[in-house]
C-alpha cells in the first residue's frame, strides 16, 4: 500500500509538471535541439530525475510519507541534499524542466519553467513553511535558520 500512495504522488504532482504539461506544451514530434544544447538537456533531466528519486526516497524512508501535501511526512527530513537546500526536490523538478527546455529547444518549456519556478517561490514561504513551523515547532525552525531555501551556501 505504501508503494501505492508514493507512486500516486510522484504521478500527480511530479509526473503532471515533469511529463503531462510540457507534452502538452511542446508535443515532442518537434525534434531534438542541437547536439550540444540537447546533452546539456539530457544532463539536467538526468540529474533532476536523480535528486526527484533520491528525496522521495528519503521522504519514504526517514520522513515517513511522500511528497504529496495530503499524505505528508511525519518526520522532519534533513539528510542527503536536505543538508544543503531545503527545497531539493523542488530543484530537481526545476532541472527536469529546464532540460526538457533545453533538449528540445522549446520557448514554451522555457516558459513553463519560470512559471514552475515562481509559483514555487511564493507558495514555499507562504504555505509550505508555515505548515512545517507546525508540524515541527523549533526542529524545523533550527533547520530553516542552518540551510538555505534554494541556493546552497558555499561556505559552511
Amino acid at each position: 500500500m505504501r508503494t501505492v500512495r508514493h507512486l500516486a504522488a510522484i504521478l500527480a504532482l511530479p509526473g503532471v509538471v515533469t511529463l503531462l504539461v510540457p507534452a502538452l506544451l511542446a508535443p515532442w514530434g518537434d525534434g531534438l535541439a542541437p547536439a550540444p544544447l540537447a546533452a546539456a538537456g539530457v544532463l539536467l533531466v538526468a540529474a533532476g530525475v536523480a535528486l526527484i528519486g533520491w528525496t522521495v526516497a528519503l521522504f519514504a524512508a526517514v520522513g515517513r510519507g511522500t511528497l504529496a501535501p495530503w499524505d505528508p511526512t511525519r518526520r522532519l527530513v534533513v539528510r542527503g541534499p536536505y543538508r544543503h537546500v531545503r527545497n531539493p526536490m523542488i530543484s530537481g523538478v526545476l532541472a527536469v524542466l529546464l532540460g526538457e527546455a533545453a533538449l528540445f529547444a522549446s520557448p514554451a518549456l522555457l516558459i513553463w519553467f519560470a512559471v514552475v519556478l515562481a509559483v514555487n517561490a511564493v507558495y514555499f514561504p507562504l504555505v509550505e513553511e508555515p505548515g512545517l513551523r507546525r508540524r515541527f515547532g523549533a526542529d524545523y525552525e533550527r533547520y530553516r535558520a542552518a540551510v538555505p531555501r534554494w541556493l546552497p551556501r558555499l561556505r559552511r
